[in-house]
């Protein structure tokens, strides 16, 4: 971290090598070494939503803008951390309430508008450990912290807002089955990020995200690098 009043600046995505399981985990294949070849490259293959990455209005809208045809202002926001890691420390179904939104406005402000509210579950300890960050139950089910669609919809009717951001693997808690947050996000236009990192070293007040978007034609969503510059 920087000294006291310098521009810090964390970076809050995962390494795409270190994503959580998807329908099909990412594969790095060596193409071409410097030794061999005069250059070095690799061959991607990869989930576009693994890793830190970014859902995209498209990913839950038909008609919903795809990730590089999102405006770049909006990929510019202040951030906004809402701090729920005690409560997901003894209960992995915990999610972001209204009243946490509301606590937040009463200690810090308003939210500034054009804001990225994002949630600080703790949950990112867990990324080492695939079985720990998915964390199934016996019958298959995930149990990780998300957004409540009731805070959720607050923001998006009530608040001005670009989007949201977690540091599980969804927007929406594990054991949800009607994904109710990105329903409520993404077709209002918005966008979300997932598995954020470093989220605790982010005043909940004061910074600014930078999300580097994908861009790729049609992107629902796709690998993300994400900073927060704020004075520490």
């Amino acid at each position: 971290m920087a000294s006291h009043g310098s521009k810090t600046s964390p970076t809050l995505s995962r390494p795409t090598s270190r994503c959580f399981p998807a329908p099909r985990t990412c594969k790095i294949t060596l193409l071409r070494t410097i030794q061999g070849n005069g250059f070095y490259k690799n061959l991607l293959i990869l989930d576009q939503h693994t890793g830190t990455h970014m859902d995209a209005p498209a990913h839950f809208a038909e008609d919903g803008a795809s990730a590089e045809r999102l405006p770049v202002a909006r990929l510019v926001a202040a951030l906004a951390v809402v701090d729920i890691s005690g409560r997901a420390a003894s209960d992995p179904d915990a999610q972001l309430m209204p009243d946490d939104i509301l606590a937040w406005e009463r200690q810090h402000g308003p939210l500034p508008a054009g804001a990225l509210v994002a949630m600080h579950s703790g949950w990112d300890a867990r990324v080492g450990d695939a079985a720990a960050f998915i964390n199934q139950d016996a019958s298959g089910a995930p149990h990780f912290p998300g957004f409540h669609s009731d805070a959720a919809a607050m923001l998006v009717d009530e608040r001005d807002i670009v989007g949201i951001g977690v540091d599980t693997v969804s927007l929406d808690f594990g054991a949800s089955t009607d994904f109710a947050t990105h329903n409520t996000v993404l077709p209002a236009g918005r966008y979300g990020l997932e598995n954020l990192a470093a989220l605790g070293k982010v005043p909940p007040s004061g910074a600014t995200i930078i999300v580097g978007g994908p861009r790729h034609l049609g992107a629902s969503g796709g690998p993300t690098r994400a900073f927060a510059l704020f004075s520490s």
